[in-house]
């Protein structure tokens, strides 16, 4: 059955709001100096949710695709029920004043044009005025925020901000990190099922063990960053997300071998991603007064989120439609960049180390 294209947008538009807000929430609600920590724990129990998401995902499947919707209504009413006891009511800093929504929706309005022209070049074609028009939205989208963020007085983005070193490595380390976790991530469930043919419950069992890897090494990046720069450690968790997704590419075959071919790979990118992604997020702040946290944890969140959109999207281009025949040569593509870009994020998280102390 087709999606609605307004239901698709709805559930999409409501995962971004609260993405944006819960780590606002730990942000405003945690003391500077348990600050850091709190943002680890946030992002290994986001780990975890990851974990029982898409083994739950295909048990629900088995039985019948629409429960992957209808379980979300319980969830949801009981997350308003404890959320109403136990969150505490928090104020923006914003000072009541309305928020520069035009700015907003320009923003999102530019990164859905350059998602749409990198995922529709190949099948348009790179010239076509589709896909050409695509990127001149893109791009004109990005210098009408700019100039808003300029001008405007509660504007999407503090360009001041940018000038904290920590923030702004942090962001750039969060953004090209998402890149090649959101591709890695995707790749691996499409190669299962669409190459060796899993089921969507096998496929969340073999997806499993990775995000449980994360919280374990989250606690150990903590313990680490008593002794060793936040930004090397970011920048050794990015490597090792990078060398997962070679060691995957150098041991998978079309011929289904979970053991030896994926799990040891999954498992040292797992390892990676629980050093980099909570050391990242959690380092982002720590150089902002306390009434600029929160602002600062929506603008690093921000760059997660559309690493992610691009991410997808550089796997779409480089997959293309391959038969499962001629399947390895284009996932091998998409590895060969996710390494690439696991890369780029550690060289730079070596400029995120704050000045205060860690």
């Amino acid at each position: 059955m087709p999606a609605r294209p307004g239901a698709v947008l709805g559930v999409l538009s409501l995962a971004a709001f609260m993405a944006s807000l819960d780590l606002f929430i730990v942000n405003v609600a945690t003391a500077p100096d348990r600050r850091a920590r709190a943002v680890r724990i946030w992002a290994a129990t986001g780990a975890l949710a990851s974990a029982a998401g898409p083994v739950l995902g295909g048990l629900l499947v088995a039985a019948s695709w629409r429960w992957v919707f209808v379980i979300n209504l319980p969830i949801g009413i009981l997350t308003v029920v404890i959320a109403a006891r136990i969150v505490p009511s928090v104020v923006s800093d914003r000072g009541g004043r309305v928020p520069d929504l035009v700015g907003a929706a320009t923003l999102a309005v530019g990164i859905g044009a350059l998602a749409l022209g990198l995922v529709q070049g190949p099948e348009w074609g790179w010239a076509s005025a589709g896909v050409v028009t695509a990127f001149v939205v893109a791009v004109g989208g990005l210098v009408v925020v700019v100039q808003r963020c300029r001008t405007h007085p509660v504007p999407v983005l503090q360009i001041a901000l940018l000038r904290v070193r920590a923030l702004a490595w942090s962001n750039v380390t969060s953004l090209v990190f998402s890149i090649a976790f959101a591709a890695s991530l995707l790749t691996l469930v499409l190669w299962l099922q669409q190459v060796w043919g899993y089921s969507a419950l096998r496929t969340g069992l073999a997806v499993a063990p990775g995000p449980l890897m994360v919280p374990i090494f989250a606690a150990v990046g903590q313990r680490l960053s008593r002794r060793v720069p936040v930004g090397v450690l970011a920048a050794a968790g990015c490597v090792l997300l990078g060398a997962g997704a070679v060691l995957v590419l150098l041991s998978v075959t079309t011929t289904p071998n979970y053991a030896a071919g994926v799990l040891p790979g999954w498992l040292v990118g797992a390892v990676g991603v629980g050093l980099a992604l909570p050391t990242i997020l959690g380092s982002a702040t720590l150089d902002l007064p306390a009434d600029r946290a929160a602002t600062g944890s929506a603008v690093v969140n921000v760059g997660r989120q559309v690493g992610s959109v691009l991410g997808i999207s550089m796997l779409v281009v480089l997959l293309g439609t391959p038969d499962a025949g001629s399947a390895l040569p284009p996932f091998q593509r998409v590895w060969w960049a996710t390494t690439g870009y696991a890369g780029l994020a550690g060289l730079a998280a070596l400029g995120m180390t704050p000045r205060s102390s860690r």
